[in-house]
């Protein structure tokens, strides 16, 4: 062991400039590439292998992001550091509409697919605020321009992504980042969703679709939320056919009478006598029925309830299950159209001339809004409405990233089977959802709740433009119409491609759009249906198979609680289709940042948190530590103004560079051996630390680690350097070498102990007095000396009491005591004395006494008189 290492060592060490320092170093010395020749040596079990969470680059990260991947980045280093080969990637989610609208309000543009590609092209501006803009004041460009913008944004995004990242410490290998739309990316998801089809997994439907009028395109259920809209229920007479009489029902939603095909009442309620009866719809006159449904509540509004295509999703469970118990076809009657607005012409089930006029004047190309004004004014008119209750608030359907309430349409769409009529596939997802290791274990019930409350089939098509293309073609029949049964497909060899340039085997350019020839398949894949295979992407699924056979099923899935339903389960999906197996073994889910205020920070509530002043201010130990203090599932209140974990942090992070300046100042002799109880006690106290930090880092637990750690190396700093540090300055004491040891042994674990939390400092401190980097250091292990704990747990009691007892006599801790009485039960009394001599060269105590008592108590003291400067009077 070296004798001295002074000279490396910083005369004022200090947190500012570390992060810049050693990240520089890490890239330079590559600590933490993905050693392939190592891992292939030592097989599966030798690499701990993450399923990053690849960030939507679209934008800024938030303090939620810091949080979040420093819990993974923790477990990361531990495993590094236990001898795991870390397969640690970072991805970039590039495509999908977060990142269209960055573009569209960021370069003031629009995509309009009907455009000629302008290679001359430059956006009217850049910079913009990232908040929405009217599409009326966004110039249009073309697809091909729309989507060379996306992915310039997206690449500066990522550059900025990548240096905050960096900044916090992540040890992540950066030569192993993806982007999600990339040739490779789009190539393996494009080969994906073609398997999904071979094997009868993704098909094709027309169907009624949720559908966000404002980004033109469809929704899945995953990426819906409520919002509560004002309304209200107004009551509308249905006259019966035979003119006996009228039965009137409540609705929210009386523009769409026009779509209204049938009345539903419980088949138990007050209308049951009713069942089977003809009604008109008022003003439009439509022949329609009542039936008897178990969904129609009996107690509410009137106890009947109109069905139109389509007001709401029960709109579409009556529809689909009224045609089968009925045998009746039911129709679609369509109404709004794909921008938000009423269709030009009545539906047909319209067939009053009068009523078809009124409707293509008052209502035909209007707003949800204007078309509702202009008939609830029209069916009061008639005296068809007889009332309109007051304005209330209920949920209503929005697309997580919308603005506006959801429409349902009839729309052909994409789908992946998903379980939700496939009981087989569903016990299938909930079983291996159990097999995994959850973090905490009650989120498992978040995952079984979704996948039993399935409705329907994941829609995966989206009718945007920045994406996977969905890579398929139809062919043409004779009169140019798509032939939706016969579906063109490319061979894996040939992807990526994008069918709005590529062209299918057998035929040729010149017959695009041509009858007898082949039109393209437009829609991309919605995001999420290539964010579910991020292990897949990175690593090297189809691609690399000796990388996917290294990597899969990964170790670790870390994410948000709140995307569990979305990519959590997509993602278990998608490799339970694929592999017939659960893509990973444990699953880490953070929980929320929230305000002061307890609420969740989000960017619609306008309370969230950019972390680059907060790391500038504190510095990227700090903040580490605040993440690490949460423990996974749980969450955490953060106070910009006053960061009081933060702050913490930092302290802790400026006591380990102060401490182990002060450690390293006492020489090792080349003999040294712990040889003091004093000594043996505080290594056998760190021993219990260790087992209790490597098991809490094991149960991904780094609260409950750096809790014991912490706790450790206070009284460590407080305690027992204050205990040792007159014998190990004492060259002459037969005790120095023991206690200079212990203090380098100590060092060594507790730096390694806080290595995976404060990244920064601990390695600043490694490097001066040891090679190579701690954060590649072996995981400390207990060193087994024999010692008694108790010793330093009685010492500690015992200075705490001696320093007490001189601060009452309102004397300095330097002071010289004469005498010194201590009295504690038995037990303690032994342990006392076995750090009697510590206690007397710490305490300046001349004279220690030991008596036996029931409680501990340092029951006298008396101060050494001043000796007075010399010339004074005596």
């Amino acid at each position: 062991m070296a004798v001295s290492v002074q000279n490396q060592i910083p005369d004022k060490p200090a947190l500012e400039g570390l992060e810049a320092k050693w990240d520089a170093a890490w890239r330079d010395q590559g600590t933490y590439l993905f050693d392939r020749i190592r891992a292939a040596a030592a097989g599966r079990d030798g690499v701990y292998s993450i399923d990053t969470p690849p960030p939507t680059a679209s934008g800024s990260l938030h303090i939620g992001h810091v949080f979040s991947y420093t819990h993974t980045d923790i477990k990361a280093r531990f495993e590094r550091m236990r001898g795991k080969t870390v397969f640690y990637p970072m991805g970039w989610d590039d495509n999908g509409l977060p990142t269209e609208r960055r573009v569209q309000n960021y370069y003031g543009v629009r995509c309009d697919p009907t455009l000629p590609y302008d290679a001359d092209f430059t956006p009217p501006f850049e910079g913009g605020d990232n908040k929405s803009s009217r599409a009326a004041d966004q110039l249009p460009i073309s697809r091909r321009n729309f989507i060379e913008l996306c992915e310039r944004l997206t690449v500066e995004d990522e550059k900025q992504f990548e240096s905050l990242f960096r900044q916090l410490g992540l040890s992540v290998d950066w030569t192993q980042t993806y982007r999600t739309i990339s040739d490779d990316t789009i190539r393996q998801s494009q080969l994906a969703f073609l398997r999904n089809i071979e094997r009868g997994e993704a098909y094709q439907a027309l169907a009624p679709t949720l559908w966000d009028v404002d980004f033109r395109s469809a929704i899945a259920q995953a990426e819906l939320e409520d919002r509560d809209q004002q309304a209200a229920f107004h009551t509308i007479e249905f006259p019966f056919a035979d003119g006996t009489g009228s039965i009137a029902i409540d609705t929210t939603r009386p523009e769409l009478l026009p779509a209204c095909i049938a009345l539903v009442t419980h088949p138990e309620g007050p209308h049951k006598h009713l069942i089977g009866t003809k009604v008109r719809t008022p003003f439009f006159g439509a022949e329609i029925e009542i039936h008897g449904h178990h969904l129609a509540q009996p107690d509410k509004g009137t106890g009947a309830a109109m069905v139109c295509t389509f007001g709401d999703v029960t709109d579409i469970i009556w529809w689909r299950e009224l045609r089968t118990t009925t045998n009746e076809s039911l129709p679609n009657m369509t109404t709004i159209g794909l921008d938000g607005r009423f269709l030009p012409e009545a539906p047909s089930l319209v067939s009053e001339a009068g009523a078809r006029d009124w409707y293509a004047e008052n209502m035909g190309g209007k707003t949800v809004f204007s078309a509702r004004k202009a008939l609830v004014e029209k069916l009061q008119e008639t005296g068809d409405m007889t009332s309109v209750g007051k304005p209330f608030n209920h949920a209503v359907k929005f697309f997580e990233k919308g603005d506006r309430p959801l429409e349902i349409v009839s729309t052909r769409q994409w789908y992946i089977r998903n379980g939700a009529r496939d009981a087989k596939l569903r016990d299938e997802l909930i079983a291996h959802g159990a097999e995994l290791a959850w973090h905490p274990d009650f989120m498992r019930v978040r995952y079984e709740n979704w996948v039993g409350g399935l409705t329907g089939d994941w829609l995966v098509s989206r009718q945007r433009f920045f994406g996977v293309p969905i890579p398929l073609w139809y062919a043409l029949d004779e009169n140019g119409e798509r032939d939706y049964d016969r579906v063109l497909t490319p061979d894996a060899a040939s992807l990526p491609i994008d069918p709005t340039s590529d062209v299918p085997a057998g035929y040729t350019e010149d017959q695009r759009g041509v009858a007898g020839g082949f039109d393209a398949e437009a829609d991309i894949l919605d995001t999420w249906a290539t964010s579910s295979l991020t292990p897949q992407l990175a690593g090297g699924w189809q691609r690399d198979e000796e990388l996917w056979n290294l990597t899969a099923p990964f170790d670790l899935r870390p994410q948000g609680q709140d995307i569990i339903r979305t990519w959590l389960f997509s993602t278990m999906l998608r490799s339970t289709l694929e592999d017939g197996r659960a893509p990973w073994r444990n699953a880490a889910i953070s929980g929320f940042i929230v305000d002061p205020d307890r609420k969740k920070m989000s960017k619609s509530k306008g309370n969230v948190v950019t972390p680059a002043d907060i790391l500038e201010s504190h510095g990227s130990d700090a903040v580490r530590y605040w993440s690490a203090s949460s423990r996974l599932g749980m969450d955490a209140a953060f106070d910009p103004q006053n960061p009081t974990q933060v702050k913490i942090g930092r302290r802790l992070a400026i006591k380990v560079l102060n401490a182990a300046k002060f450690v390293l100042s006492f020489p090792v002799p080349e003999d040294a051996q712990v040889t003091h109880a004093l000594d043996a006690s505080m290594l056998a106290a760190l021993d219990g630390v260790i087992r209790d930090a490597t098991k809490a880092y094991e149960n991904y637990d780094q609260a409950k680690a750096l809790e014991v750690t912490e706790a450790f190396f206070w009284t460590f700093c407080d305690d027992y350097l204050e205990l040792v540090k007159e014998r190990a300055y004492n060259q002459n004491d037969v005790g120095q070498a023991s206690a200079a040891l212990a203090l380098r042994l100590a060092l060594s674990a507790v730096l390694r102990l806080l290595a995976p939390v404060l990244s920064f400092a601990t390695e600043e401190v490694w490097s001066w007095f040891e090679e190579g980097s701690v954060h590649t250091a072996s995981w400390p292990e207990p060193l087994g000396i024999a010692g008694d704990p108790a010793v330093l747990s009685a010492a500690s009691e015992a200075l705490i009491g001696i320093r007490r007892a001189k601060t009452e006599a309102k004397a300095s801790q330097k002071t010289a005591v004469a005498r010194a009485a201590i009295a504690a039960p038995a037990a303690k009394l032994v342990a006392l004395r076995a750090a009697a001599d510590d206690l007397r060269a710490v305490g300046r105590i001349a004279e220690l006494e030991f008596s036996e008592a029931e409680a501990f108590a340092v029951t006298a003291i008396e101060l050494a008189p001043v000796e007075p400067a010399v010339g004074e009077g005596v």
